[in-house]
């Protein structure tokens, strides 16, 4: 994640069903369901003002984060998190082995 974005807050939408960091007044977000055991993330976006930012980056690790510390699994359905995960198999251990992809990450 690019330094600057480091101090930049996680945002836990509940209304909206999707994490959020605010970037100069612009959002990066990823849409989610979850339960009590596992978050699923279904669709990250970024405004077209922070392409090229690393704000869509920062808000997947800090999703990422978020998920690790409290404990659930991740269920990585949107397509920019799954490569993600296999781009840094680290995260594979927040993983959920149900996911129906798991062997392919």
């Amino acid at each position: 994640m690019k330094e600057e974005l480091h101090h930049i807050p996680l945002v836990k939408n509940d209304l909206d069903h999707r994490f959020e960091i605010n970037v100069n007044g612009y959002l990066a977000f990823i849409d989610f369901k979850e339960t009590r055991s596992r978050i699923s993330l279904i669709h990250t976006e970024a405004a077209a003002e922070l392409k090229g930012t690393g704000a869509a980056q920062a808000v997947v690790e800090k999703t990422l984060l978020f998920i690790e510390q409290d404990g659930r699994k991740l269920m990585p359905y949107c397509p920019y998190v799954f490569a993600y995960v296999k781009k840094h198999p680290e995260w594979k251990r927040i993983v959920d082995p149900a996911f129906p992809a798991y062997g392919d990450i």
